[in-house]
C-alpha cells in the first residue's frame, strides 16, 4: 500500500500545537498558584522538566504569557513572573467597562439579530434560576461565572463589529479583567449572592436598553457594571494572604 506522506506534517503540526498549549495551560496555573513569584525568572530548562514537554512548546507558551500580560522579557533575554499595582488592575478594569459600554451603545444604535437576542435572554434566565437560592455554594458560583461569560461574550456579538470584538477580546484578556475574574473571592461572603444579585439586574437593564435602541442608557449600564468588579477587587487585595482569589499574590501594595 502506498502512503501518503503528505499526510503527516499536518498532523505532526498538530500535535505541536496541543504541547504548546499544554504547556502554556500548565505555566498559567502555575504563576497564578504561586509556584512561579512575582519577579522571578524563569529558567526555560526547568519548565521543560516540569512540564514535560520539549523547549519549542515552552517557547511558545511563554511568548504567549507575554501577550497575555502575566509575563515580562527582560533585556538579557528570558522571561519573569509581572506584578501588577492595585492602579495596573483597576485600569484594566475600566479600560473594559469603556469597552463593554461601547459595545453596548453600538448593539442599541444598530440592532440586534432576534437570534442572538433569544440567547441573551435564555442566558440571564439561566442566570436568573441560579440565584433562587439564599445562598450559592461553590457548583452554583461556578455556573455563575461561565453564564456570566457567556452573556458578556454574546454582548460582544451584539454590536455587529468583527473589529472591536477582537480588541474588546484582547481587553478580557488582560490579568483580571475579565467580567469574572473577582467572582470567587466573593464565595464565602454573607452579601456574595446579593452583590451577583445586583450585577445581574444590570445585565437585565442592559439588555433592555439595547433592545429599546437607548444607547447612551446601555452604555452608562455597562459602564457602571464594571465598577462591581473594582469592587470585588478591593476585597481581593484586602483579604488575608492566601485567601481568595488565585494569582491575588501577583498584586502590589495589598492592604
Amino acid at each position: 500500500m502506498h502512503l501518503n506522506e503528505d499526510a503527516f506534517p499536518p498532523l505532526a503540526a498538530e500535535a505541536g500545537v496541543s504541547q504548546a498549549v499544554k504547556a502554556q495551560l500548565r505555566l498559567r496555573e502555575m504563576v497564578l498558584a504561586g509556584e512561579l513569584p512575582g519577579g522571578a525568572r524563569i529558567a526555560e530548562l526547568t519548565l521543560v522538566d516540569k512540564l514535560g514537554v520539549s523547549r519549542t512548546p515552552v517557547r511558545a507558551a511563554l511568548m504567549r504569557l507575554e501577550q497575555e500580560g502575566l509575563l515580562h522579557s527582560l533585556p538579557g533575554g528570558g522571561y519573569a513572573v509581572r506584578t501588577f499595582s492595585e492602579s495596573d488592575v483597576a485600569d484594566a478594569i475600566e479600560l473594559r467597562g469603556t469597552m463593554e459600554g461601547l459595545a453596548a451603545r453600538l448593539a442599541a444604535e444598530r440592532g440586534v439579530a432576534p437570534a442572538v437576542m433569544a440567547e441573551a435572554h435564555a442566558c440571564l434566565d439561566a442566570i436568573d434560576a441560579l440565584l433562587v437560592p439564599a445562598t450559592l455554594d461553590d457548583e452554583g458560583f461556578s455556573g455563575y461565572v461561565a453564564l456570566n461569560a457567556q452573556f458578556h461574550s454574546l454582548l460582544s456579538r451584539m454590536m455587529g463589529s468583527d473589529v472591536i470584538a477582537r480588541e474588546l477580546d484582547r481587553v478580557k484578556g488582560l490579568p483580571f479583567a475579565s467580567p469574572s475574574a473577582f467572582v470567587v473571592v466573593e464565595t464565602g461572603s454573607t452579601q456574595a449572592r446579593d452583590m451577583l444579585v445586583v450585577a445581574q439586574d444590570q445585565h437585565r437593564q442592559a439588555l433592555d436598553a439595547i433592545e429599546r435602541r437607548e444607547g447612551a442608557r446601555a452604555e452608562a449600564l455597562m459602564r457602571e457594571h464594571s465598577r462591581i468588579t473594582r469592587r470585588n477587587l478591593l476585597a481581593a487585595v484586602q483579604a488575608p494572604q492566601g485567601q481568595g482569589l488565585p494569582g491575588v499574590q501577583l498584586i502590589r501594595d495589598r492592604s
